[in-house]
């Protein structure tokens, strides 16, 4: 007789469950099956027959466990060893039924509560009653899929009590609740989880541009130290200066003011000498009442010295003058200083944050020409037939830039040597590119700009600011979003030209050029020029 070992695992296997026999049992008519297979295969039957051969028996049997089959098929169990790993993929549902190498599930079974491969789950395509069960794809954890009150299939989602229900349950407890199917919920969890993890990226990357702008902050306060610190010692080199020259100059008004009072003493003492010779010669006439004769002697005396009215001689002291003119002339020196020290600094400063700008053609209006690598644009006077596209000026003779920006801080220059006409400055992206009224460029209505027309030099405002005419090359436009403000400079004087502080910004902002229109004769036709920032000029 064979060993047990050298049997195979269809020698002792179940033809109902295809699994070793667990307590075999035979039918009368010789055939081997689990107790449990048997027994609810004749539950499900009108008829009590084999499933192998068929025979019909007239009534149940009673069938016993088979002792020899039952020991034999122990020491099969004892004696098989697993030698495989299962080949099931992560993600597969294996299969419950089988020993050994686990075959990946195709189908589950609801009324089994298990999940089966291709070969096991042959008995519920073979046998009737097998057949009556409801199968479904491979589900992992099947018990756990099921209604425990009604031992269906968890399908549907109840919003109310925000539980997972079957099919019965929303004609019970859930009638009146709204049920979904368990994919639709899912998505909309989703969708929430996808939108907690959005928000939470949005709070790192703010988290992150507080901590750049700290950064910003620190190397802008260490360049403002050191700057202040160059500032304050020349500035402080001046008011020693102005200190020694004004020591000086009240020394030497002093000197002068005692030389005047000397002057003054002598000149009085000399005229005291002068009256005392005098009353010493009238003094004898100053004895007669002979009237005749006091008039005919003092015909003949000598014209009195000259002398000068003493209430209007005194000694002014000139410190008062002096300091308010030295300090006058200290707050010019201060001035000039200031500006020569800070002026380049503070240009060279913003240089550092440039960008690169080129000017967007789709957003000229059709009298402008724009240079194919969009750093130049002038007014051709003509105005072209171009297509009508929403972001397109037809208002005004304006053009944007292809960048925007809405954070951080953007620098940028434009050449209007040559020109007696234009503006330009920033705007927000959504200004009015088509109405026809007049539309004040202003900060109220997202534009931030200086403007050259007729002699006058303005930054457009509400009222406009004045500015004092420059013979004007280059100018550099500033934008710092986290100060709110926007700055001119004029690049060859290395000076600010105006400063708007306190802006409200809109959305994005984009670099804005107006060449101005054609004037006499073709003036004015030179072009706007978006030039290289070079901080060594």
């Amino acid at each position: 007789m064979a060993s047990v070992t050298s049997w195979s695992e269809e020698n002792f296997s179940c033809p109902i469950c295809l699994d070793v026999f667990s307590s075999p049992v035979t039918t009368p008519c010789g055939h081997n099956f689990c107790r449990a297979c048997i027994t609810k295969f004749w539950d499900e039957q009108v008829q009590y027959k084999c499933p192998v051969c068929n025979e019909v028996f007239h009534t149940r049997p009673d069938v016993r466990v088979n002792t020899f089959i039952s020991e034999v098929t122990a020491q099969f169990r004892t004696s098989v060893r697993v030698k495989e790993q299962p080949c099931v993929e992560p993600g597969e549902v294996p299969c419950d039924v089988c020993i050994g190498t686990q075959l990946m599930a195709v189908k589950s079974c609801l009324e089994c509560f298990t999940s089966y491969c291709h070969t096991h789950l042959e008995p519920h395509q073979r046998v009737r009653g097998l057949k009556k069960h409801q199968l479904v794809e491979p589900m992992d954890r099947l018990e756990e899929r099921m209604c425990k009150k009604h031992e269906r299939l968890l399908e549907l989602f109840c919003r109310t009590e925000q539980e997972c229900v079957c099919e019965f349950c929303t004609e019970g407890d859930h009638r009146s609740h709204p049920v979904v199917p368990l994919k639709e919920e899912y998505e909309v969890k989703m969708a929430q989880l996808a939108k907690i993890e959005e928000m939470i990226q949005e709070r790192k990357l703010k988290i992150k541009e507080i901590n750049d702008t700290v950064e910003l902050i620190k190397k802008d306060a260490d360049g403002e130290l050191a700057g202040g610190l160059q500032a304050l010692t020349a500035l402080m080199r001046c008011i020693e200066k102005w200190q020694d020259d004004f020591d000086q100059m009240v020394k030497k008004n002093l000197k002068s003011t005692e030389k005047q009072a000397e002057d003054l003493i002598k000149e009085l003492e000399q005229e005291i000498e002068d009256l005392t010779n005098r009353s010493a010669e009238v003094k004898p006439l100053s004895q007669t009442k002979d009237h005749l004769h006091f008039l005919q002697a003092f015909r003949s005396l000598k014209d009195p010295p000259p002398t000068r009215d003493c209430k209007m001689v005194a000694v002014r002291p000139l410190y008062v003058e002096t300091l308010k003119s030295s300090l006058d002339q200290l707050e010019e020196t201060l001035n000039m200083e200031i500006r020569k020290l800070w002026g380049p600094a503070e240009l060279k400063r913003v240089q550092e944050y440039k960008k690169d700008v080129t000017l967007d053609p789709d957003t000229a209006h059709p009298r402008l020409t724009v240079s194919e690598d969009g750093k130049q644009v002038h007014d051709g006077g003509i105005e072209k037939t171009l297509p009508e596209i929403p972001k397109r000026f037809s208002c005004y003779p304006l053009v944007l830039s292809r960048q925007g920006f809405n954070s951080g801080r953007v620098y940028f220059e434009v050449q209007v040597k040559g020109k007696y006409s234009w503006r330009l400055g920033v705007a927000g992206e959504y200004m009015e590119r088509k109405i026809k009224r007049p539309i004040p460029f202003t900060p109220n209505n997202s534009y931030w700009v200086i403007s050259l027309h007729k002699s006058m030099f303005v930054f457009n405002g509400d009222p406009d600011v004045h500015l004092p005419l420059r013979d004007l090359e280059k100018v550099g436009v500033f934008v710092d979003f986290y100060k709110r403000l926007v700055s001119f400079y004029d690049v060859k004087a290395r000076v600010i030209i105006y400063s708007a502080t306190g802006c409200t910004f809109r959305g994005r902002l984009y670099p804005l050029l107006c060449p101005g229109s054609l004037g006499p004769c073709g003036g004015n036709s030179r072009s706007l020029i978006l030039s290289p920032v070079n901080q060594t000029h």
